[in-house]
């Protein structure tokens, strides 16, 4: 869809000026090229693109990755499975995609838009099961070509019936039996029961990681992972009792509850590395004395697991984007003259909010991008390694999952209201990428959990970045200027924390619960702001990067918008402190307006930028100009089979 026409009672308009008895606000359509292509160049991983992005890309595009209507979820789920074996099919080494960051969450970025379910198969047997496995000793000595064959899916299995964020609470047991040199693995209580896990029968034999504490001669050691066969062809295996849970909004899954009987495994089930080695004699040795941080160390890929969560917030972020908009172009509506017909686009009301949309999902995608990198870094012993900077790092992923997903939801729904009751069908996508996003919000560490640990860390941990110092005096700044709006979002920042500190030490003494929870608000209005700091740096980094005036010119207007929108939230405290004038304050809406007013025509450029495939679009009725014919073929299809049954 890279030209659409505007269709009027009187004429027909491409991609020129629009007729003069038009409302003024409707936005003139403009060629997405070449401006798209550069933007795209640069939301890909730019020279990289291709190794990265491109392969999922035209994985996506093949015909097995199409909406299929009537299935149940049963057979969506089996369907999910074989599309797992079509990724496992496209690569030359899985241990590579294992090892590899750009890849690895590019593959949930790509896969999650068209199959929420393979894209949690996905991180759960690539980046858990696998990623475990090789980030452990002895594993040249195990032979896993069964799981990079998937001839037995990985899956992990951690969280407790009893026990979900506080999973270093978990109460699984792995008793260490010296006579028989082996481990029994034991489940002592129901609700130790590893809940959720996708044990099922769907996708054949599985064999899992299982999380459990490790007790050598009656003393607990911590938290390690165990390998553990679950089930063959014919079922669980003996001494373990797989039970399926009920259905849940999103995405179907094979979730189930599962359970231990003294099942016996190997010496070598245990994986062991730097943080725990069992000795011959049956002595633990580990460079941690702290059992936490043993446990940490055992669940290390869970920080990864965060960046395909938020990969795949971003994809579905912007899949959500381009149909709405799209559709906007697509479907007309009455004019405010009689006989009339203008396209909904035409709207402030409506393109205002999906080019709010489309600046914070540019923001993210950026964002997204430099921790990518900065992780990929990090693992490969390039950036700096002291305590210090892992922390920081570690939470710089963290915050990141957890905005980015929140973001996702916002957007999602955003876009669904936009499409109205076409909306609400799951072959238009956007009713399923709204109840999936759900589960990103929780998986790898429910967000607010997250957020919290983030606010106390950076409550004193933590330096806010304020604005850089004003060459001009507050009241000759303008709204045009992004380094003015960029600074203001800092020092917003700044307050806060101040804010969150001092609600702390004036909590009561000797009641640190209470105190925390005195503090607590305002730390985690920090952390927001600082996540969306750190977009909007990435963003305007982008910006800097663009070649040509048109993208440059484009990512400069998105950053403006956002930033705009985000101080927006600030205006008292940045007024109170001497940040903001009333002036500014005044003018914040006219500006708001004008940069939107700006971007408007260029609505379908920047979507397009998105890079989805014209396959992925051709099986979603409302994103194509003729969607009215397309779901009349879509009628006549089912109507046909229900009378084939």
């Amino acid at each position: 869809m890279t030209l659409l026409t505007f269709r009027t009672n009187a004429c027909e308009v491409t991609g020129g000026p629009l007729q003069d008895d038009l409302p003024g606000s409707l936005p003139q359509l403009i060629s997405p090229l070449p401006a798209a292509g550069e933007l795209t160049h640069l939301l890909f991983d730019q020279d990289n693109q291709g190794d990265i992005h491109q392969p999922w890309r035209n994985l996506i595009a093949q015909e097995q990755f199409r909406h299929a209507h009537g299935l149940s979820p049963e057979e969506r789920t089996t369907r999910s499975y074989a599309r797992l074996r079509l990724v496992n099919n496209s690569l030359s080494s899985a241990e590579a995609l294992t090892n590899d960051p750009h890849r690895l969450a590019s593959l949930h970025e790509w896969t999650g838009v068209v199959d929420a379910t393979l894209g949690t198969l996905s991180s759960i047997h690539y980046n858990l099961f696998l990623g475990s496995l090789y980030d452990h000793d002895a594993v040249t000595s195990r032979d896993l070509a069964d799981f990079t064959s998937l001839r037995r899916t990985g899956t992990f299995l951690c969280t407790e019936l009893e026990h979900g964020n506080d999973a270093a609470s978990l109460q699984t047991t792995a008793t260490f039996d010296r006579a028989a040199d082996c481990f029994i693995l034991h489940t002592p209580t129901p609700a130790a029961q590893k809940c959720m896990p996708n044990t099922g029968a769907a996708g054949g034999p599985k064999s899992a990681l299982v999380a459990a504490r490790l007790l050598i001669d009656g003393q607990d050691q911590g938290v390690f992972l165990f390998l553990t066969p679950v089930s063959d062809e014919a079922g669980p295996l003996p001494g373990i009792t797989v039970r399926p849970l009920p259905e849940r909004i999103g995405h179907p899954f094979d979730h189930s509850l599962t359970s231990f009987d003294q099942v016996r495994l190997p010496r070598e089930a245990l994986l062991e590395a730097e943080h725990g080695r069992l000795a011959p004699q049956g002595t633990l040795s580990s460079s941690l004395g702290n059992r936490r941080k043993r446990f940490l160390r055992s669940l290390h890929r869970v920080l990864m697991g965060k960046l395909c969560m938020s990969a795949a917030a971003v994809g579905v972020s912007r899949a959500s984007l381009a149909i709405a908009v799209r559709y906007a172009h697509a479907r007309y509506i009455s004019g405010p003259r009689a006989g009339q017909r203008i396209p909904l686009v035409a709207h402030r009301s409506h393109h205002g909010r999906l080019l709010y949309g489309i600046a914070t999902a540019y923001a993210m995608t950026f964002l997204h991008r430099e921790v990518v990198s900065q992780w990929a870094r990090h693992i490969a012993g390039e950036a700096a390694q002291d305590a210090e900077s892992r922390a920081e790092l570690e939470r710089l992923v963290a915050i990141t999952k957890s905005w980015t997903t929140w973001q996702a939801r916002d957007i999602a729904i955003e876009c669904r209201e936009r499409c109205g009751a076409l909306g609400l069908f799951p072959v238009n996508c956007l009713a399923d990428i709204t109840a999936n996003v759900e589960g990103t919000i929780t998986a790898e560490g429910d967000n607010l959990v997250i957020a919290l640990k983030a606010a106390a860390e950076m409550l004193f941990g933590h330096r806010s970045r304020k604005g850089r110092s004003a060459e001009l005096p507050v009241v000759e700044q303008h709204l045009t200027d992004l380094g003015f709006l960029r600074d203001l979002l800092g020092e917003a920042e700044a307050l806060w924390q101040e804010r969150a500190r001092r609600d702390l030490r004036q909590g009561p003494a000797g009641d640190p619960v209470s105190r925390w929870n005195g503090a607590s608000s305002a730390a985690l209005k920090m952390v927001d702001i600082h996540a969306r700091l750190q977009a909007a740096d990435a963003l305007l980094a982008a910006a800097g990067q663009a070649v040509g005036p048109a993208a440059r010119d484009l990512l400069h207007q998105l950053a403006r918008l956002f930033l705009l929108k985000e101080i927006s939230e600030h205006t008292g405290d940045l007024l109170a402190e001497g940040f903001l004038t009333a002036g500014h304050i005044r003018r914040l809406p006219a500006a708001i307006d004008e940069v939107v007013a700006e971007l408007a025509p260029h609505m379908m450029t920047l979507v397009e930028a998105f890079d989805l495939p014209d396959e992925f679009f051709s099986g979603i009725p409302i994103a194509n100009d003729d969607y009215t014919l397309r779901w009349n073929e879509l009628a006549d299809s089912l109507a046909a089979d229900c009378c084939d049954r």
